[in-house]
């Protein structure tokens, strides 16, 4: 019997890249799929109460209709899609913490220790601030809002509006505020980049008092009051990310400017030429000498 010919051995490509790929996105689809399936829980356990979580985010503007006036319906579906919404709303903002948790347990292991300790705050101040500002539309803006709509509402004029448009409006201020308030995490984090300096905020002081009630007018009804109620709060939350970043500060770099600059300068500066040297390759004859000599010694 023939001996057996060894095997050719197989090369093959490292498919450690593509298995790390492909790991990362499992993750993330399990992540994904937990932080739904916890919405949805809560949308479920919410459902019941659609109707009173509706009124609830109602009970604003139906405390300033006039004496008999009530939200009407225009759509034949949206008696029922309406308090739905709402209710997802509701559900994603308690389960927001989980939410949050399951993109930090898929985003932490790729950071280093000090943007841990950096993200973790921000976070958390973020969804704190973006909470007041919703806090702050509802329990100050939207009374004193709808108040001065209804006194200056003309005689014989039935005010009521369709509670899809009213839903409508009610996202978009909570969006706008909720962003508004975000302004010194924003600051905070351009000081820590170094993308900005304190005193450069300072010195921009005047514009961003310009801006703020330019983007008070785009993103609140066409009254003086709602425009104050939102470019206020602006600049003084301006003021207050310019004060929280002065206990953050610039990021330290690796190395100070003027080292950085030095290292420029010795980098570019040209090499200057080594001088001739008078050293000559041994000879034969010399290499043989000293060979001999090593001989001689080793043989003694």
């Amino acid at each position: 019997m023939a001996p057996a010919l060894p095997r050719k051995p197989e090369f093959r490509m490292s498919s450690q890249p593509e298995d790390s790929f492909l790991s990362h996105l499992f993750e993330l689809r399990d992540r994904l799929i937990r932080a739904l399936l916890a919405v949805g829980i809560v949308f479920v356990c919410l459902f019941p109460w659609a109707k009173e979580l509706y009124s609830l985010l109602a009970q604003p503007l139906l405390a300033t209709l006039p004496q008999g006036g009530q939200m009407i319906a225009t759509d034949v579906v949206g008696v029922f899609l309406v308090p739905m919404k709402v209710a997802m709303m509701v559900a994603f903002l308690i389960a927001l913490p989980y939410v949050l948790y399951q993109v930090w347990a898929f985003v932490a292991p790729g950071l280093y220790a000090h943007e841990k300790r950096l993200a973790l705050p921000l976070v958390a101040a973020s969804v704190l601030l973006f909470f007041v500002g919703m806090a702050f539309a509802y329990f100050l803006v939207f009374p004193t809002v709808f108040g001065f709509m209804s006194k200056i509402a003309p005689e014989g004029v039935a005010w009521m509006t369709d509670i899809e448009k009213y839903l409508s409006f009610v996202m978009t201020t909570f969006m706008a505020f909720g962003v508004t308030f975000e302004v010194p995490v924003v600051v905070v984090v351009l000081v820590r980049m170094g993308v900005v300096s304190i005193a450069t905020l300072r010195e921009w002081r005047s514009y961003v008092i310009v801006g703020a009630f330019i983007v008070a007018a785009i993103f609140t009804p066409p009254d003086v009051i709602s425009q104050l109620m939102m470019a206020i709060p602006l600049c003084l939350l301006y003021e207050l990310g310019i004060f929280m970043a002065r206990f953050v500060g610039k990021r330290p770099d690796a190395e100070p400017a003027a080292a950085a600059e030095a290292a420029d300068s010795a980098a570019t500066a040209p090499v200057p030429a080594a001088p001739a040297s008078d050293w000559q390759p041994a000879s034969d004859e010399e290499m043989n000498k000293v060979v001999a000599d090593l001989n001689r010694q080793k043989s003694d």
